[in-house]
């Protein structure tokens, strides 16, 4: 399902700004990919992987996060909703282009035959299943991702109601992406995948808090 935009030039500029940040965050994370892959003996993780299975699907969840913050910065003119949208849309970007290139660095697929967060599914390093693994079925949604028709009320909404859309489905958005992150924790110990998840569980829990008062102060 396409979303619908106001106008064919808000459109345009949205998937023109949408496709240079990840071209950037692609190209960067490729170098830097590169200079961060597995070593010290430890083995380079699988196509079946937790690390694999976290790689691909955050960045799929993570671009629809980039899509919710370009909206509400066309949406808004509110600085401190623009200025947290262009936090997340920046990071989030960055860290994209860091697991594509965790994937070509360690030789396995972009995509994979597996359902959808399959990995999360599996059993933890200590062979037990984990707060986050006993409630999730692979191929559903992934944790906290914005439905379709949430994603379309959101490219038309403007002003204060899509600050409320926008906090309301980012707010669910994290959690879902922290769920995502310490289920991942859970299952790998290899270090450049532990130090990125534990910096998103630790970054998207405070912006969660602080989204919470923004929403609050909008009610």
């Amino acid at each position: 399902m396409s979303l619908t935009f106001s106008t064919s030039s808000r459109r345009a500029r949205l998937a023109l700004v949408g496709s240079l940040l990840v071209l950037v965050a692609l190209v960067a994370g490729v170098l830097l990919g590169r200079a961060t892959a597995p070593g010290g003996g430890q083995a380079t993780p699988t196509a079946t992987s937790a690390e694999a299975g976290f790689a691909r699907d955050m960045q799929t969840h993570h671009s629809q996060a980039v899509d919710m913050a370009i909206l509400i910065r066309e949406a808004t003119d509110d600085p401190e909703v623009r200025l947290l949208a262009l936090d997340i849309l920046t990071a989030q970007s960055q860290q994209m282009g860091q697991m594509y290139a965790w994937l070509v660095s360690w030789g396995v697929p972009q995509t994979s035959t597996e359902e959808p967060m399959a990995w999360m599914a599996r059993p933890a390093l200590d062979g037990g299943h984990d707060e986050h693994s006993e409630g999730h079925v692979p191929g559903e949604r992934m944790p906290g991702l914005a439905t379709p028709e949430q994603m379309s009320a959101l490219a038309v909404a403007e002003g204060v109601e899509a600050e409320r859309l926008f906090l309301e489905l980012m707010t669910a958005h994290h959690i879902g992406g922290v769920e995502m992150a310490e289920a991942v924790l859970a299952r790998t110990e290899l270090p450049l995948v532990t130090n990125l998840a534990a910096g998103m569980v630790a970054i998207q829990d405070k912006e969660i808090d602080y989204m919470r008062e923004l929403l609050a102060a909008r009610q």
